[in-house]
């Protein structure tokens, strides 16, 4: 039937090859810039990592002391001059520069997750736009369908009329019955290309419309995994439950960052001079603060705190993953339920009906008003039933988002 190929009729429509959904879904990750503005974001942390594992930089100073410019000998102004030179470097104790480095890179793990997310949210939408454009090109074909088959009717009808077999009241009825499928084949037409701007919107596309088409199967699906197995796949998959789990990791990172930032770290010096009647010597220090009052205790308790936080933010993702796999799972239960009587008796069942009833009109065995209501009703089954399916692709991306991957394509 036409309906059941409409996904595909797209194919010659506009004399150019339509893409496919992987097709799609290629261009939008390499073009969307939603997406290329967050990965300069992930390239932007881990510039950060470089930051952070930073060393200190040595000091270094010089001094000329005891300069006389008028002592009586303009000629020997330096004759008493003791020079010194020093240098000291702050070594960092606790691995504190490790723990940056560690904060950091998971700090880019957090942004990688999140990246991940966003895409997985952009091509839900991406992915309902696809299939709002299946929906519209096969409501398209059954429009013209309809027409095609009302017009041979009419036609026949037009012979009936001549032939006196029917009234020109009756041949007017049925002439204004056709405005019903003109506007279906108007309103068909306008969503396809509502659909394709969408589409060409998110992929960041300048085609034309005229020379932009999709194809891909548009019918329903009766294998489906588990509750349970959905579940643990969106576990182990889900990119914002990712990033909860490593944003506490992180604050633990933080938390014993903190607490080796508490610890004093020692500055060694080193420094050579003159000192007559030495007329050279050199020097060592150390410099090691006292450690009266501990200035960090706030970030450390903060830092302890932040664990706990993003613990309980973890616990409210993990519930939403599950609140998200369960109600896409029972929505789509849900359509592939309507669903099934449709394929196996209905759709048949409406056809069955259009032409008995039909054959029956025009041989004079049924009124013009059960003629009508036959072609009304076969409309109407057939546009339900192309509705049915793009609730069920609709709801099969709202799982696949719930989930986190493509685990109904």
């Amino acid at each position: 039937m036409a309906i059941l190929v409409a996904g595909c009729l797209g194919k010659g429509a506009f004399g150019q090859r339509a893409l496919t959904w992987q097709e799609v879904r290629d261009r939008f990750e390499n073009t969307n810039p939603t997406l290329r503005a967050a990965q300069i974001g992930i390239d932007e942390s881990k510039a950060q990592e470089i930051t952070a594992y930073l060393r200190p930089n040595p000091d270094f100073s010089s001094s000329l002391d005891q300069v006389q410019p008028f002592n009586g000998n303009p000629y020997r102004p330096f004759g008493f001059v003791l020079p010194l030179f020093s240098a000291s470097y702050l070594h960092e104790r606790a691995h504190k520069r490790e723990l940056r480095l560690e904060s950091a890179r998971k700090a880019t793990g957090i942004a990688v997750s999140q990246l991940a997310d966003q895409e997985r949210n952009l091509l839900f939408n991406l992915r309902n736009a696809f299939v709002q454009a299946l929906q519209a090109k096969a409501t398209l074909a059954l429009a013209r369908e309809n027409l095609a088959y009302y017009d041979k009717l009419l036609a026949v009808n037009n012979d009936r009329l001549k032939a006196g077999d029917i009234a020109q009241v009756d041949l007017d009825r049925l002439e204004l019955q056709r405005v019903q499928y003109e506007t279906d084949i108007q309103t068909a037409e306008t969503s396809v290309r509502t659909s394709k701007i969408q589409l060409l919107t998110l992929l960041n596309d300048r085609t034309p419309i005229e020379q932009f088409d999709v194809t891909g199967p548009f019918d329903f699906a009766e294998t489906l995994l588990t509750l349970e197995e959905l579940r643990a796949t969106a576990l182990a998959n889900r990119p914002d439950l990712q990033a909860a789990l490593a944003a506490i990791e992180k604050a633990k990172t933080d938390y014993r960052l903190a607490v080796a930032n508490g610890s004093t770290d020692p500055t060694f010096g080193v420094d050579v001079g003159r000192n007559p009647p030495i007329p050279a010597y050199i020097g060592f220090s150390v410099n090691i603060p006292i450690k009266l009052f501990d200035r960090n205790q706030g970030e450390k308790a903060r830092t302890q705190l932040d664990i706990r936080r993003n613990q309980r933010l973890q616990e409210a993702t993990q519930a939403q993953v599950f609140s998200d796999v369960d109600s896409a799972w029972a929505m789509l239960n849900s359509n592939r339920a309507l669903l099934r009587p449709y394929r196996s008796k209905y759709l048949q069942l409406a056809d069955k009906v259009r032409e008995t009833v039909s054959f029956a009109y025009q041989h004079g065995g049924s009124s013009l008003l059960e003629f009508l209501n036959a072609q009304n009703d076969y409309r109407t089954v057939q546009l339900n039933y192309l509705n049915l399916v793009g609730s069920y692709l609709t709801s099969a991306s709202q799982l696949n988002l719930a989930v986190g991957i493509e685990v109904i394509k």
